[in-house]
């Protein structure tokens, strides 16, 4: 490629903040988004050569052949664009469409065939917010203002290629932020309009769900620094039950400083489980490495399937009795799971395994996405 910029360019990052900002009295400083959640995607093109690199710059376009042909069809021959890629599917029973991260995820398959099949029928699209090279011009040191003219100029409207929607008004992105979470959006991002383009630097502000909720803790995993001499707690994986009672796996709560590390291990160790005994045997999670109910083929959830990510990871844990119950923040649900690690806030001893359910999590405000993405596949 002979483009201004090349390849690797690490992309410009967000950091956390409790709130949307407000923009300062008689000026526009600030630029709103909703936070799609996808793949972070940098693409460069150079006539009939794409390049598609992931947030740690690893090329990707081979398992998005489908996104491949949306840029020669839609992009300018000459270019490099800063974008997030997507899968919608259509809600169950004829619900509004959103986005289906576990769809994606499915798109990073090793076997060639596999990829062709799944290009056809779990197509993603790519959502542009910025432009960082056009023609022979290098636009990384032009403030955002000037950039996002030029993603104007491009007329990215679908059906395979958007620039995402956005908006100078705070109002607007905070009414993004309740409604777009039914779309499977999670959260809005704020960039200063005056900045130029920062790779690898968290010059961009966030803001993204946050809810809590009750679990049943259920089994738990070693840290990497643990030892025999010193063990500790590396994960605690979480559980709901379902409206039939089954505790489903839900997720792990995994940050914790290193001294509560040792001590959380500790003060579980009279919940232990031990193998091969009767409780073993009547754990909720004792079918872990079924494959029938370990990839949730059954209606099951249980932790250490085998994927693409695990990538042959001991995934072995050491069951608990399920009898402890914490509260943990999460931001959003992927389907019948936290979608990220949770955080743990309290143990709750006030309340009983038996009433942490499906029914305390609340439910996103309905967005229909294809309104985001008008003809967009797996919108209609």
């Amino acid at each position: 490629m002979t483009l201004p910029i090349s390849p690797p360019i690490l992309p410009m990052l967000a950091k956390s903040v409790p709130a949307v900002p407000d923009q300062p009295d008689g000026e526009a400083a600030w630029v709103y988004e909703p936070k799609w959640d996808g793949f972070r995607a940098i693409v460069y093109r150079d006539g009939d050569d794409v390049r598609i690199d992931s947030r740690n710059a690893r090329p990707m376009q081979r398992y998005f052949p489908d996104v491949v042909e949306a840029v020669l069809a839609q992009l300018p021959p000459r270019c490099v664009v800063d974008g997030e890629i997507v899968v919608a599917r259509p809600g169950p029973d004829g619900a509004a469409a959103r986005l289906d991260f576990d769809a994606l995820s499915q798109r990073i398959h090793p076997a060639a065939s596999r990829v062709r099949l799944l290009a056809e029928t779990t197509t993603a699209s790519l959502v542009v917010f910025d432009v960082l090279a056009l023609g022979d011009d290098d636009l990384t040191g032009r403030p955002l203002s000037e950039r996002l003219t030029a993603l104007d100029d491009l007329h990215l409207d679908g059906p395979r290629i958007f620039a995402t929607p956005r908006s100078a008004d705070a109002a607007v992105a905070r009414g993004w932020f309740d409604a777009f979470e039914g779309a499977g959006l999670d959260g809005v991002v704020a960039k200063p309009l005056a900045a130029p383009y920062q790779p690898d630097k968290r010059a961009m502000v966030k803001v993204k769900h946050a809810r809590t909720a009750d679990v049943v803790l259920a089994g738990y995993r070693l840290h990497k620094s643990s030892t025999a001499a010193e063990p500790r707690i590396g994960s605690l994986l979480l559980g709901i039950h379902d409206d039939d009672g089954r505790l489903q796996f839900v997720g792990v709560a995994a940050s914790f400083p290193t001294a509560r590390r040792a001590a959380l291990h500790a003060e579980l160790q009279p919940l232990v489980v031990e193998p091969g005994t009767p409780a073993a045997a009547d754990h909720p999670w004792s079918d872990w490495q079924d494959p029938a109910v370990a990839d949730g083929a059954a209606g099951e959830r249980r932790p250490g399937a085998q994927s693409r990510w695990s990538a042959g990871k001991d995934l072995s844990f050491t069951m608990l009795r399920p009898e402890r119950v914490l509260e943990v923040g999460y931001d959003h649900m992927e389907g019948t799971r936290f979608r990220h690690t949770a955080q743990f806030k309290r143990w709750r001893p006030d309340r009983e395994p038996a009433s942490c359910t499906y029914a305390q999590l609340e439910e996103p405000v309905g967005y229909d996405l294809a309104a985001l993405l008008p003809g967009a596949p797996g919108t209609a």
